[in-house]
């Protein structure tokens, strides 16, 4: 087994492992919220159910994106998780518009709470919420599929962290309105990771180029590295994941040698050594472009 499949292997466990925690804590934590009459808990339940689902879609596409390349897919299935991972971002963007609104009503017409069945519930949920979240850190983090379970999970530990502070507050004062207040301030730490979670996604999906790339510095490289490219020019790259950047470029000779297997050798090691692309077409020309 490679380093990848066995890297793969162990994110679709962690992410298993976080599925089975998650669902089966959701149907207590329902129950609680019904019985407690709290937002807080209601929110994060509603929230772990669409976990639960964006964990089962995550397994999903581990399990997809290992499939080999065929005719129809040329490069594979590994595009799918970023594809589910764009799910998730936007499942997440919902949830939080569901929360807000219910807040709002919430402060409008307050509703009594059961505060030590909210206690109980949400120090249950936080212990469950805390191992989940343990469990996917320790996996890729590189990876946006698993980011995305991530941010899930932590959007639930941070609902139990609020609803505990929200029990404790009724407990001591009786003020309910501290559970739609708390159940607004986790809606909008989910918003920021939700957000960036669709962004970076989206931006995979349009084949944009790696955030981290400088490609007119690596071009700089290719030529100083490179004595025979006296050019660079209709530069593409992009991903199929993170960990998977892609490119094809035109490079100018000034004259053209025999063979230009060698000359496009070290250029491909340049890519691979300096910039981790492991795959990238090279297309060789002396004067006129053949594309322009």
């Amino acid at each position: 087994m490679t380093h990848s499949h066995a890297g793969s292997a162990g994110n679709v466990k962690r992410v298993q492992i976080a599925l089975v925690l998650t669902g089966a804590f959701m149907l207590v934590e329902v129950a609680g919220g019904i019985i407690s009459g709290s937002l807080a808990l209601l929110a994060d339940a509603g929230h772990m159910l669409t976990d639960t689902m964006a964990l089962a879609l995550a397994a999903v596409a581990f399990r997809v994106s290992a499939r080999p390349a065929d005719s129809r897919r040329s490069y594979g299935y590994q595009r799918f998780q970023i594809l589910a991972a764009f799910v998730n971002g936007l499942s997440l963007l919902g949830i939080v518009g569901w929360i807000l609104l219910e807040a709002v009503q919430r402060i409008l017409s307050p509703v009594n709470v059961m505060g030590t069945t909210m206690l109980l519930v949400a120090a249950a949920g936080l212990l469950v919420n805390l191992v989940s979240f343990l469990v996917l850190h320790g996996g890729d983090r590189e990876n946006l599929n698993i980011q995305g379970a991530a941010t899930h999970v932590a959007g639930d530990l941070l609902g139990s962290v609020a609803a505990i502070v929200a029990a404790v507050v009724i407990i001591s004062t009786g003020w309910m309105p501290i559970d739609p207040i708390l159940s607004v301030v986790v809606a909008l730490l989910i918003l920021r990771s939700a957000w960036q979670l669709v962004k970076r996604s989206a931006h995979i999906l349009l084949e944009g180029a790696p955030e981290w790339l400088d490609v007119e510095e690596m071009q700089r490289q290719i030529v100083a590295r490179v004595p025979a490219v006296t050019g660079i020019h209709h530069v593409h790259v992009w991903g199929l994941t993170p960990q998977h950047p892609m490119l094809t470029m035109h490079i100018s000779l000034l004259e053209l040698p025999g063979d230009t297997t060698p000359i496009v050798r070290l250029v491909k090691e340049v890519l691979r050594d300096e910039y981790g692309i492991g795959h990238s077409t090279i297309e060789v020309e002396t004067d006129n472009c053949a594309d322009e």
